[in-house]
């Protein structure tokens, strides 16, 4: 009996041990579908209908990249700093010359025109000894200034290149509130850059950027370097030029600020015209229309534009308008703010008499007012 439970234990032990040798070395001659380490197992996965090669997937707004995109430039400038007392003989005498400085800046630009007139922001542009404009394609050229304009914020170059790609204008008073667009521009200098956001608000003013303020308020981020760049709907057509942010940090929070096509189409159009921007005056110092002074001025109606003062020799003036006038119209537009009155000031022709509507001491008065062209704004010297 001890002779064969001897036997059996043996037994059992030899092919415990086969069994352990064929798991290790050829677990396939066992059935089982255990891949032991350094042994080639099969993988199941699962993958994505193939797309063809330039098909949108739903929802992609790439299509308006590609329309738009080749149209916005990237543009460096480069300006000699001098020592701030180079001038002075006795500096000059005891330190003897300072060395001049390179300073560089970085900016974005639509390209409006096949004849090579490129739009962007004047604080690109402005005090640049050098510019340069760098297309998508890789193509540089030097641009040369066609003119700017400080109160909107806006300045005209331009290049001479073959073949240019050319934004389509899009109609930026159908924007409404929600709608997505897209941010085309060369942030900080990395190359050009795509963000999307929604419109945020419309109409944005008393901001303190520009003298004429009526912007176009998005969440797509904008940074340093997309000053001047594209803002477009989801077709591709141009809405906006990129302008401004507000930010604590210096980078985009999701407040950005475009000005519309229709007022950049005008100052385009102005600038290769006549050189310049061609806006009205008529010498007046408006304020908004508070409580306190409607009290101060004896004034019931709530609408309108109150004139704190009117220059002597203006054309204002000259029409019989004066401090204490409420101003509720202009050519038949309703006048609701200081910011208003400027537009519909600045929208006159120099030199043609228009229709203002004025309401003085409780009566409405109509005045006509021949506008006289808008000063040019002093820049400050360059040192």
């Amino acid at each position: 009996m001890r002779r064969l439970w001897l036997l059996f234990a043996q037994v059992v032990t030899v092919l415990l041990a086969a069994y352990f040798v064929v798991a290790t070395l050829k677990p396939q001659w066992l059935g089982r579908g255990v891949a032991m380490p350094g042994t080639t197992g099969t993988v199941s996965i699962v993958e994505a209908p193939s797309v063809a090669p330039g098909t949108s997937a739903p929802g992609s707004l790439s299509g308006a990249v590609r329309k738009a995109a080749p149209a916005v430039v990237s543009i460096n400038t480069s300006t000699t700093a001098r020592a701030p007392r180079n001038n002075d003989p006795w500096f000059r005498f005891f330190f003897g010359d300072q060395a001049e400085q390179q300073q560089s800046g970085l900016g974005s630009g639509v390209i409006m025109s096949p004849e090579g007139y490129v739009l962007t922001n004047n604080h690109v542009v402005e005090g640049a000894d050098a510019i340069e404009v760098v297309l998508q394609d890789a193509r540089r050229t030097t641009a040369k200034v066609i003119g700017t304009d400080p109160e909107s914020d806006l300045a005209v170059l331009k290049i001479n290149l073959d073949k240019l790609p050319v934004m389509s204008l899009g109609n930026s008073d159908a924007l409404q509130v929600g709608d997505q667009v897209l941010a085309i521009g060369n942030p900080f200098g990395v190359g050009q850059t795509v963000t999307s956001g929604i419109v945020s608000a419309l109409g944005r003013n008393q901001l303190g950027i520009n003298t004429f303020e009526n912007f176009i308020q998005t969440d797509a981020a904008i940074n340093p370097g997309n000053s001047g760049g594209a803002l477009t709907d989801i077709n591709g057509n141009l809405m906006g030029i990129n302008t401004a942010i507000y930010s604590r940090s210096g980078g985009s929070m999701g407040i950005g600020f475009a000005i519309p096509v229709s007022t950049a189409k005008q100052v385009l159009e102005s600038i290769v015209k006549d050189g310049q921007v061609v806006r009205g005056w008529i010498g007046v110092e408006p304020n908004e229309l508070t409580p306190e002074l409607a009290q101060t001025f004896g004034i019931s109606r709530a609408q309108g534009v109150i004139v704190t003062g009117v220059l002597n020799t203006g054309p204002a003036a000259s029409a019989g308008i004066r401090p204490g006038d409420v101003i509720t119209q202009v050519q038949g537009q309703p006048v609701r703010t200081v910011s208003e009155l400027l537009t519909r000031i600045a929208a006159l022709t120099p030199g043609q008499a228009a229709p203002f509507e004025v309401q003085r001491r409780g009566e409405q008065v109509e005045l006509q007012v021949v506008p006289a062209q808008r000063p040019r704004p002093q820049r400050m010297p360059q040192r």
